[in-house]
């Protein structure tokens, strides 16, 4: 094949903590050359003056339906709302239906990917009470990790016997990844609240159900049995202030041996929103108290959590206007991540760079991915071009989600993704309304 060149000219480029003018010059796949001016002919040229220049967003927790429940999102629909909003990279989780527990449905999903995806991708696979010996046999070369559902799950994926949780810790010899509820703490408030509130039960009730308490018991255990048996551990979604005390700031990222995540709906919404958004925000773990969004705001920013993700986890608008008891959990956010960000950072919360380091190098990083992450050259061209001076309010019509809502509708965000660039081609254009597919490459970990 003859080769294909790119070349982004005066973009301000944002990588490794440091803002910089230049080009940045890209053949094939990879990127080529970086420099204040680059004079090369070049098959496409992008004019990216007064534009900020990323590397592509890495999301190591989405949730994209396939297969089982595509009604309400797919590999296709949800990687294309993906790079729409600058995300080059998902990891994808393996409550689906059937679950990903055995080596051929992981495979299976792999190949669903290499058919539709619109950007790179990989997948989790799932740990049972009964499937130990299909969890060993994971690559840990080109498997993200093995994901452990120690609190409430899709199907029977929750892993609730602590021989099991043992034998998983002691023998897995890559990341595990883990969803943190005590399963017993939250029957038992579940229990409570029902017999008080009856049918009046609400999604303000959801914080107080899911509480603190059951967040820190199983993210205490979690990390117990990592420190027990050295296993390489990375609990999700952190909810709580209580939890941070398990992470540290004190040594580099890829020596750590327990590292964690938040989500942008814990670091944007509080409690308080419920009353205006009600099951539209209900997710496990529960969105809870603001003194708890702005104790994980902090956490990440001295770099005691390491990174910022989704958990994208998409229902339709049916499903979340029934009862409190019977909406199902999760909204679908990795279209907006970064709006969410920017708007943060518009109101002086976090900077740029502190964006760029836990949405795109931190994830290649904790994760070890290759080539990956970073705006460097013979690395990955995987690059996101933001507009800082775009506004735009989410609406059903510029919603790429399947399910076709977001809990963010009628917001006006100021700074949006313009161009996505996966593997050197440009996969998106926010102009043209270009999305191409069939760009993207499983990802392989240098493990």
């Amino acid at each position: 094949m003859p080769s294909s060149t790119l070349l982004i000219k005066n973009g301000q480029i944002i990588n490794r903590g440091v803002v910089s003018s230049g080009d940045i010059f890209i053949k094939n796949d990879r990127i080529e050359k970086i420099a204040s001016t680059i004079d090369i002919e070049a098959d496409t040229v992008i004019d990216a003056t007064g534009k900020w220049v990323i590397p592509g967003i890495i999301d190591d927790q989405v949730h994209f339906r396939e297969p089982g429940m595509t009604y309400k999102a797919d590999i296709a629909s949800e990687s294309r709302a993906a790079i729409a909003g600058g995300v080059t990279t998902f990891m994808e989780m393996p409550n689906t239906r059937p679950s990903a527990l055995t080596q051929e449905l992981l495979q299976d999903k792999y190949d669903m990917a290499y058919r539709s995806a619109y950007s790179n991708y990989s997948f989790f696979m799932g740990a049972s009470n009964e499937n130990i010996e299909d969890v060993l046999k994971t690559n840990p070369q080109n498997v993200c990790g093995v994901k452990v559902f120690m609190g409430s799950s899709t199907g029977n994926m929750l892993v609730d016997n602590e021989k099991v949780l043992n034998n998983i810790f002691s023998n897995v010899d890559m990341l595990i990844a883990t969803h943190c509820e005590d399963e017993a703490t939250i029957r038992t408030n579940m229990a409570a609240f029902q017999e008080k509130y009856g049918d009046n039960l609400s999604a303000t009730h959801h914080p107080l159900i899911r509480n603190t308490e059951g967040c820190l018991i199983s993210s205490t255990l979690a990390s117990t049995l990592a420190k027990k048996h050295n296993t390489r551990l990375h609990i999700l979604h952190i909810s709580t202030a209580e939890e941070i005390a398990l992470f540290t700031n004190k040594i580099p990222l890829a020596e750590k041996l327990i590292t964690s995540e938040a989500c942008v709906h814990h670091m944007y919404f509080t409690a308080d929103d419920y009353s205006r958004l009600g099951n539209k925000i209900k997710c496990n773990p529960a969105i809870k108290a603001a003194h708890n969004r702005d104790a994980i705001r902090a956490a990440v920013i001295d770099g005691t959590i390491d990174i910022i993700a989704t958990d994208h986890a998409p229902h339709t608008l049916e499903e979340k206007e029934r009862p409190y008891s019977h909406a199902p959990a999760g909204l679908p956010l990795v279209q907006h991540a970064l709006n969410i960000m920017l708007d943060m950072y518009q109101d002086g919360l976090f900077t740029l760079e502190q964006i760029v380091e836990k949405m795109c190098h931190t994830p290649a990083i904790c994760f070890q991915i290759g080539n990956r992450g970073y705006i460097d050259e013979g690395y990955k061209a995987d690059i996101a071009i933001i507009d800082p001076d775009l506004e735009f309010t989410v609406a059903p019509d510029n919603i790429a989600y399947k399910c076709g809502w977001s809990p963010l509708e009628g917001k006006t965000f100021k700074g949006k993704n313009v161009n996505t660039i996966v593997n050197g081609k440009i996969v998106y254009d926010y102009k043209t309304q270009l999305f191409r597919q069939g760009c993207g490459e499983r990802l392989t970990f240098t493990r």
